[in-house]
């Protein structure tokens, strides 16, 4: 491994950040190129391109990827086929019985594998572990060949009670992979050991559905940059906010289903610990969604399983966001009602907004944010445009929403802003109030290519104590690439009583399971400055049905006693008191293995030869803000020395985004580059 430079490359529905550290030198550089549909791969290469001419010289490339987002949102994932037990064909379309509206009297439902394509082999093995019936090798074969013939890419093998003992799925997989013509062959109990069928078979399923896609694409991006004379490692981000060697990308593609949007978290929790800030919300809005995750006494919070979509549930270790769509790209539109609505329609990158000029003729966010002085035309992000055109974006707005609703263009466009930022404070308070926060005791930090732009209304609406927006928040999912560290999680069905656990056993069973899962994590050949273990219990009282998460330390000797207290301490953090002479049931362990990369030194963005604010001054615009005219200071934000003050209306302008400080707000230059912005005392 050669070369002293760490890239690390976000790709979106619009745009490609790039984010280059050198480490011999502490210079950052950054860039964004538009997405390329149909190969991102290209647009990931052209990126790292813009700033490194020699690809000899860099030594790790860490990769946020939308590529399984994206097959599993729009259902362009291979054709799967599922070979299962008999009886349960119908366990992904039955789910848990559940419909898209809650309250509805209807629903409908498609999985993502047809019912023909669902087939069944005869075998049983009970709750217990118990063979009650053998697999036959040579009926699997047949039900395989029928498959591939059918014209199916990938298929998954799940039997029904696999996790209590998966000899006969093994038996299975080995003969599917036999006669199989390619690799795409998933083990229901590699992807997720775990008692519940549905959440198993969901998960298997969809690293089948998306094993030919990502695959194929890390193939493409694989021989791209050996091209270009790339020769370092090439890192993946997972959905827990960890990373992975491509390798096991490619075995585990189901683990990239939110790669990018956990990056920018990671980024974030990183910047604001580096800061002082303990308790953020982190608003990532890009083009198309607007990602919200927080961050509480410095630790992201890690959901055990998300839905992607309705249906379409994967349970593996998952930074909790929550996405709506109100990007820069929502369309905004009158309804059969005559109610104004924006979103979750998006004019993505191609057409775009009215303002690109590429067809589009239905006005969006960013049009609004362009007419309302927000947006400088002449300086458009991302390099795909010279100049934006304010025009025809004016007269979009005032077909579709002004003239209709019997408002000037202006009103019509703060309208626009004013409803998704609705909809963005909504889902802030989703992850903060409704969670028992104060989000008085949080800051916003904004990042994307349109977040900046909506920072202050964010603070006014939800009572946010300030805002924390870093120094280049259009590539801080790619910063995130870059600071990530490697994590792996093994999951495995206990089901026991605790009174009829070995608990010495177990010990030592948690101890083999970390060091194969700890070869996993170093099989990249990635440099880490530590490796740490976690060991969990997933546990709950006889007759619950949620567990709470227990952790123990095999290493110094496990035992029963020491399982109870653990427990003990975890159930009255979580609910207030116990529960007397109730028995006890481990229900699964959790194995995580995080290897620690170097620490990222985050004073590498401080302004090294910052100038005052009346230096930065570029200018002066017309904006409009609550409801007036107002003359709003333009300002060069990446020349602001530390400790510069800018007090509201004020645009300031960066090459991977704008920010907007609002009325009655001011913005302070921290020691770190950061600007933090709070209400005007």
């Amino acid at each position: 491994m050669s070369g002293n430079i760490v890239i690390g490359v976000d790709v979106g529905g619009t745009f490609t950040d790039v984010f280059v550290y050198n480490e011999a030198t502490g210079q950052v550089e950054t860039t964004k190129v538009p997405s390329t549909r149909g190969d991102q791969s290209k647009g990931f290469i052209e990126g790292i391109r813009r700033k490194v001419a020699d690809f000899g010289d860099i030594r790790t490339v860490v990769h946020g990827t939308t590529v399984g987002t994206n097959a599993l949102l729009e259902r362009k994932g291979a054709r799967t086929g599922i070979i299962t037990t008999e009886g349960f064909r119908d366990v992904l379309e039955m789910r848990r019985r559940d419909r898209p509206t809650t309250w509805g009297l209807r629903g409908s439902f498609d999985p993502i594998v047809d019912r023909p394509d669902r087939v069944e082999v005869e075998e049983r093995v009970l709750a217990d572990g118990t063979v009650l019936q053998d697999v036959d090798p040579e009926a699997v074969k047949a039900q395989a060949r029928a498959l591939a013939e059918a014209g199916c890419e990938a298929v998954c093998v799940f039997f029904i009670n696999g996790y209590a003992n998966d000899e006969n799925e093994r038996i299975a997989v080995e003969a599917v992979r036999s006669v199989w013509p390619t690799a795409y062959v998933t083990a229901a109990t590699e992807i997720l050991p775990e008692i519940r069928e549905f959440e198993r078979l969901s998960t298997a399923t969809l690293n089948a559905y998306l094993q030919p896609v990502v695959s194929s694409y890390l193939d493409r991006l694989e021989q791209g940059l050996d091209k270009k004379g790339f020769h370092g490692e090439l890192l993946i981000v997972q959905s827990n906010g960890g990373v992975m060697g491509v390798g096991t990308a490619k075995d585990f593609p189901v683990r990239t289903a939110l790669s990018g949007p956990a990056a920018g978290v990671i980024a974030a929790q990183a910047i604001a610990e580096a800061a002082g800030f303990s308790n953020i919300v982190t608003c990532d809005m890009g083009g198309t969604s607007f990602d919200v995750s927080l961050v509480a006494e410095g630790a992201a919070a890690l959901a055990p399983q998300t839905s992607i979509d309705f249906g379409m549930v994967v349970r593996t270790p998952m930074i909790e966001i929550t996405t709506i769509g109100a990007g820069g790209g929502s369309i905004a539109s009158l309804d059969a009602s005559g109610l104004l609505t924006v979103g979750p329609e998006s004019a993505g990158s191609d057409p775009g907004p009215v303002c690109y000029g590429l067809g589009n003729k239905r006005p969006t966010v960013t049009d609004a944010n362009l007419i309302l002085g927000r947006i400088n035309p002449d300086r458009p992000i991302g390099g795909k445009l010279d100049r934006l055109d304010i025009d025809t974006a004016r007269e979009a707005i005032r077909t579709n929403v002004s003239d209709p609703l019997g408002l000037t263009v202006e009103e019509a466009a703060e309208a626009i802003l004013r409803l998704a930022n609705a909809k963005m404070a909504g889902a802030i308070r989703l992850v903060s109030i409704e969670k028992g926060h104060d989000p008085s005791k949080f800051a916003a930090m904004p990042f994307g290519g349109g977040g900046s732009l909506h920072t202050g209304a964010l603070i006014k609406e939800v009572g946010l104590g300030s805002a924390l927006v870093p120094r280049f928040p259009g590539v801080t999912s790619a910063l995130g690439c870059v600071v990530a560290d490697m994590r792996h999680d093994r999951v495995q069905t206990v089901n026991r009583l605790l009174s009829d656990i070995d608990a010495a056993a177990l010990g030592s069973e948690l101890q083999s399971v970390a060091r194969t899962t700890e070869a996993v994590v170093t099989s990249a050949g990635a440099a880490f400055a530590r490796i740490d273990r976690v060991f969990e219990f997933d546990m709950l009282y006889i007759g619950q049905t949620h567990t709470v998460a227990v952790a123990v330390d095999p290493t110094v000797g496990l035992t029963t006693h020491a399982i109870q207290e653990a427990f003990n301490t975890a159930y009255s953090a979580a609910y207030g008191r116990l529960l007397d002479g109730i028995p006890l049931r481990v229900m699964n362990y959790r194995v995580t293995v995080i290897g620690r990369r170097p620490a990222f030194d985050m004073g590498v963005f401080a302004p090294k030869d910052g100038k005052s604010a009346d230096e930065c001054r570029t200018g002066s615009r017309t904006v409009w803000a609550e409801g007036a005219f107002h003359e709003a200071g333009l300002f060069d934000r990446l020349s602001l020395a530390v400790g510069e003050r800018i007090a509201g209306p004020a645009v300031l302008e960066q090459p991977d985004t704008t920010i907007f400080v609002d009325p009655g707000l001011v913005a302070t230059v921290d020691g770190f580059g950061n600007l933090v912005i709070r209400p005007e005392a």
